[in-house]
């Protein structure tokens, strides 16, 4: 798989947030794709809700109208194939039909549609970030305060192992393992002042995740992004 070929989708991705949790590797070793492992950090496993904010998408060199700016949040865990550093998606949630059709069709990603709004404020040296969508009647809301300079962390730190991720990896409809290459610059960061995290996990994941109810994060990370590249998914 080269990055000299023209990814199948291209966008800035602005405002990552990531809230991640160390969770049982036995739950989540039945989740991984054959031929793929765990990536852990001194032996723990990790999962991680992410949000973050599209602009300027297109899907092979074309903008359509209306689908171009869009916040994503997403639910992932931690993988690697030999040197291939990825997450595999547990659920990944955005605000169009249409954009999480492309996504189950074209990559078998578990995508689902709801409401999401996002919003990103800026005072001073702080950047305070808000996402919320609604399932089932249920508000859930992501909140990070971050504060400047921008830093780029170093290569041994947590928040490099958990954002640095160039690799997706998942399952066909036939079951075969399937990977895509996400290529951008390394992300600067911003130190985190405050963060909230208000969610139903059963409802939005899954009853088998009501374990991380009221758990506090193992981290808390707020990366600024990039343009990013989309590679289309491959057999691994």
């Amino acid at each position: 798989m080269s990055e000299e070929r023209s990814p199948f989708l291209s966008a800035r991705w602005s405002h990552l947030t990531l809230f991640t949790f160390e969770v049982p590797r036995s739950v989540l070793e039945p989740r991984l794709p054959e031929g793929v492992s765990l990536d852990t950090r001194d032996g723990r496993a990790f999962a991680s809700v992410v949000g973050l904010d599209f602009h300027e998408t297109r899907v092979l060199g074309v903008g359509w109208p209306g689908f171009r700016d869009f916040a994503d949040i997403n639910f992932r865990f931690y993988a690697r194939k030999d040197d291939r550093r990825g997450v595999v998606f547990l659920r990944e949630i955005v605000p169009h039909r249409f954009v999480s059709w492309v996504a189950r069709v074209v990559y078998d990603e578990p995508f689902r549609h709801a409401s999401v709004s996002s919003r990103a404020e800026e005072d001073g040296e702080r950047v305070s970030v808000e996402r919320r969508f609604e399932l089932q009647g249920r508000e859930n809301v992501l909140r990070v305060t971050g504060r400047r300079p921008a830093f780029t962390p170093s290569p041994d730190s947590f928040e490099h192992f958990l954002k640095e991720r160039a690799w997706g990896f998942g399952r066909d409809r036939h079951g075969a393992t399937q990977a895509f290459l996400v290529a951008h610059p390394p992300w600067e960061c911003l130190a985190v002042e405050s963060s909230s995290l208000d969610l139903d996990w059963s409802t939005v994941y899954g009853p088998e995740w009501e374990f991380l109810r009221g758990r506090e994060p193992a981290n808390v990370a707020l990366a600024l992004g990039s343009r990013v590249g989309v590679f289309p998914r491959e057999p691994l």
